[in-house]
């Protein structure tokens, strides 16, 4: 069954890949955002959590965005993460990067400033309301400390017309639910997270915005694919044969593991810029193991 979303089913979150220097790769960048469409992505998603978003700072991002927009050339639709914790620099942000044109924008639940619920509907609607693109939200409980419960991104979905998705990373299924069960005509549900993706899925929800699409697209757009057209079981196979390295990438903090991966599967897009630091020799070692056992690389 087609995707009703215009951003489809299988969203990759792209990682930024860096040269020797930890300055933005924007050839090897473009060259990714070809490799997943080839893949079978449905969209690519540019400087998410998995891009290493905190430690690009806005002239980068531009440039980022800029860059992967003339490589997909309209081939598929570009979203942009422009959310910060800082309502007024989201708004300025966001209406540079629409004017880029970018097919929508993604908006994360503001950090370490801990705004209550209505903090946040008042933040989105501000930030949505001047953009002329779909926004996706984005509710991570685990990275932002907070949760918007579900009351307030069905506030969000009914009250605001181009908020037409959420990228759900709460773990909790009730909550999940309630949103999907709820939700208006036209707003969509995507995990975010791998593991989670079949389980929101059977609820109703949409597809993923996922880390594995960047190392396994064909494998990850085979499950969704499967369970959309009502094989379910064989859904359920297909994730059980991956889940271990869904499982393995996130042995330490994203996107460590998954640059890792993308070395070793021999396409590699360089290290990571501090904090964050590249895996170890054992992580590396056993990471490579998970891929040979599940069939990602020989």
């Amino acid at each position: 069954m087609e995707s009703r979303s215009p951003f489809g089913r299988l969203i990759p979150a792209m990682v930024t890949p860096f040269d020797d220097y930890l300055e933005l790769d924007l050839d090897r960048a473009q060259e990714l955002a070809i490799r997943l469409l080839d893949g079978g992505c449905d969209s690519v998603l540019v400087n998410g959590t998995t891009g290493e978003s905190p430690t690009v700072f806005y002239p980068q991002k531009m440039d980022l965005f800029r860059a992967i927009l003339e490589a997909v050339d309209g081939r598929a639709p570009v979203i942009a993460n422009v959310g910060d914790n800082c309502t007024a620099d989201s708004i300025s942000f966001a209406k540079d990067v629409s004017a880029l044109g970018v097919s929508g924008v993604m908006l994360v639940t503001p950090y370490y400033n801990k705004p209550p619920q209505e903090g946040l509907y008042r933040h989105f609607k501000a930030i949505a309301g001047v953009v002329d693109v779909p926004v996706i939200l984005y509710n991570i409980p685990g990275r932002c400390v907070i949760n918007m419960l579900p009351d307030t991104t069905l506030r969000l979905a009914n009250d605001v017309d181009n908020i037409i998705a959420i990228k759900e990373a709460s773990g909790d299924l009730e909550q999940i639910k309630t949103i999907i069960d709820n939700a208006p005509d036209g707003f969509f549900v995507y995990s975010g997270d791998d593991e989670m993706t079949l389980p929101i899925m059977e609820l109703g929800g949409e597809g993923v915005i996922s880390t594995i699409a960047n190392v396994a697209p064909q494998r990850m757009k085979e499950i969704i694919n499967l369970f959309a057209d009502g094989d379910v079981e064989m859904a359920r196979e297909a994730n059980a044969r991956l889940q271990p390295l869904m499982s393995e990438l996130f042995v330490v903090s994203n996107p460590i593991m998954v640059k890792e991966a993308l070395k070793i599967a021999g396409f590699p897009v360089g290290g990571l810029r501090l904090p964050l630091i590249e895996a170890t020799p054992e992580q590396s070692a056993h990471l490579a193991q998970v891929m040979r056992e599940v069939g990602v690389i020989d």
